[in-house]
């Protein structure tokens, strides 16, 4: 790869799709339930839930970690909290240079609305 073109990062293949029916609609299959609860599990850390906020809320769509890292942990932290989400499927990542830049997966919003309504 080329310094010119940017470095998207991996996502979990069987996190990455659009999560779950609605609860109320029918029972959860097992793999359904694996996936919503690996991106509940995911938003249930403080930090991790206002990363999240942060990416979801900024204004051009996606930020990068110079923009949102002011959430009282160091540096390495934030990085660590970011991975445990892209591996949730919950956010992609592509490198630009020497910066990462996140952004909410596609579905991922979706997937969550879907899942708690009736």
């Amino acid at each position: 790869m080329s310094n010119n073109q940017p470095q998207v990062l991996p996502v979990a293949e069987e996190q990455a799709g659009p999560c779950c029916p609605p609860l109320a609609s029918a029972p959860l299959s097992e793999a359904d339930a694996l996936q919503g609860a690996a991106m509940f599990k995911a938003l249930s850390d403080p930090v991790r839930l206002r990363l999240f906020s942060r990416i979801a809320a900024h204004p051009s769509g996606e930020a990068c970690v110079c923009d949102i890292s002011d959430v009282g942990v160091s540096q390495s932290t934030v990085s660590h909290h970011l991975k445990k989400l892209r591996d949730a499927g919950l956010l992609t990542s592509e490198r630009r240079g020497t910066w990462i830049y996140h952004r909410v997966a596609p579905a991922a919003l979706d997937g969550m609305r879907r899942m708690l309504d009736g």
